[in-house]
């Protein structure tokens, strides 16, 4: 491992972080890795979270798989969907405290970086992905389990879990209303770090709202997610 990631896993106390992850590192320049973002220089986390997001579907899986027997493969195609999204990733964040250990350039700092969901959720699977190099999947299984593991267990299994796309459109349907369509309103950011602004549209009855995400898809979600929520609260 590089020998300034070696230097700055000396100098930063992450002591407290891995207590909530509940695993030590051996190698802690990995986790010091996961921690920095593209602004800090060349040794960042992008491939340490694109690792990690992998891991992560399949330890979610394989989670849903012995908790919920009785599900098909549907219905916990949507749970896993909704568990790793950008949104659950960002709560885990938050409550890991990521922002105070983030390692972020002179830009992205003075900009909030350190508060923006996009970063803070991409952090979140290259942490996963560092405790896998660290000690292998078991141990990355583990870790994610403590973070999931009250989710799961809140999971109302009586309720039908759909993204909100799929859950506005059947709505709208079964009114025999038109289904919404969706705006691109702006793409903004860097190339490396863009969020997406969508705008979700529904006719009968009249309603726009809109919603931002690290992809289109994303964005689409949320948007959907707000339009639905209105409906249902109408």
């Amino acid at each position: 491992m590089n020998s300034r990631l070696a230097a700055l896993a000396n100098d930063r106390d992450t002591r407290r972080l891995e207590s909530a992850l509940g695993h030590e590192f051996s190698r802690r320049e990995l986790l010091v890795q996961a921690l920095t973002h593209r602004s800090a220089g060349e040794l960042h986390n992008e491939r340490l979270e694109f690792l990690g997001d992998s891991i992560l579907n399949c330890a979610i899986a394989i989670r849903l798989f012995d908790r919920f027997g009785d599900q098909r493969e549907g219905e916990m195609s949507r749970m896993r969907a909704n568990l790793v999204r950008q949104e659950a990733l960002h709560k885990i964040a938050l409550a890991l405290d990521l922002g105070t250990y983030l390692h972020l350039g002179e830009g992205e700092m003075k900009s909030g970086g350190f508060r923006r969901p996009s970063i803070l959720a991409d952090c979140v699977e290259a942490i996963f992905a560092a405790v896998f190099l660290d000690a292998g999947f078991d141990a990355a299984c583990a870790v994610i389990g403590r973070q999931y593991d009250p989710v799961l267990a809140a999971i109302d299994t009586g309720a039908v879990l759909k993204d909100p796309k799929t859950a506005l459109q059947e709505w709208l349907q079964a009114r025999r209303r038109p289904l919404p369509r969706y705006e691109l309103v702006e793409v903004r950011g860097e190339a490396h770090a863009q969020e997406f602004v969508v705008r979700c549209v529904v006719e009968k009855p009249a309603l726009s709202r809109g919603g931002v995400g690290n992809s289109r898809r994303n964005a689409e979600q949320q948007a959907a997610k707000a339009c639905l929520e209105e409906l249902q609260g109408s």
